[in-house]
């Protein structure tokens, strides 16, 4: 007998979705944590990673370039949010961003040579496309007339970008 929601469950986390906690069935994970560490690890190899806000699936056997893409769009879009003066913590927690503000911010963004080499931020369409991407995976919620706000897992990135910047600072003083 499996967990109510099971199938719903193990199918969004196989396609590449967050499970927040604003969503039903993270309670039912959340409930039954070690039988889903323990399915996914024995079904298909699978970590199946936690926290107060959300779940999420990691595989060893990835090759896949969007979660370094989300890193990048975020890192930038920080920096951004940061450069105009605002608190870019709060905006992403909080707030709601049309979707020709974030293009306006990677145009004008000082971060053009990184911009420019990804294939997924360098023009406006492949800009909306990975939004719609983070959309699909529960990183990214469409509020209607091209209005996104961001779920939780959007931490995911940010602290990944810290991490990187942590190390990166560390290699610099040795």
């Amino acid at each position: 007998m499996y967990p109510d929601k099971h199938k719903e469950i193990v199918t969004s986390l196989m396609e590449g979705k967050f499970i927040t906690v604003e969503d039903l069935s993270y309670e039912t994970i959340k409930k039954n944590e070690d039988f889903y560490i323990t399915f996914f690890e024995k079904s298909f190899g699978f970590e199946l990673i936690g926290n107060q806000d959300f779940y999420y699936l990691v595989s060893t056997d990835t090759n896949e370039n969007t979660s370094r893409d989300i890193s990048i769009f975020f890192s930038v879009l920080c920096y951004e949010l940061d450069k105009d003066g605002k608190n870019f913590l709060e905006e992403l927690n909080y707030s709601e961003f049309h979707i020709d503000e974030i293009i306006e911010y990677f145009k004008n963004s000082s971060w053009t040579d990184v911009i420019k080499v990804n294939k997924q931020l360098n023009n406006d369409e492949n800009l909306k496309r990975l939004i719609g991407t983070m959309a699909k995976r529960n990183i990214a919620v469409k509020q209607g007339n091209d209005r996104y706000s961001f779920t939780k897992a959007h931490k995911l990135f940010i602290d990944f970008v810290k991490d990187l910047i942590k190390d990166d600072k560390d290699e610099t003083t040795i």
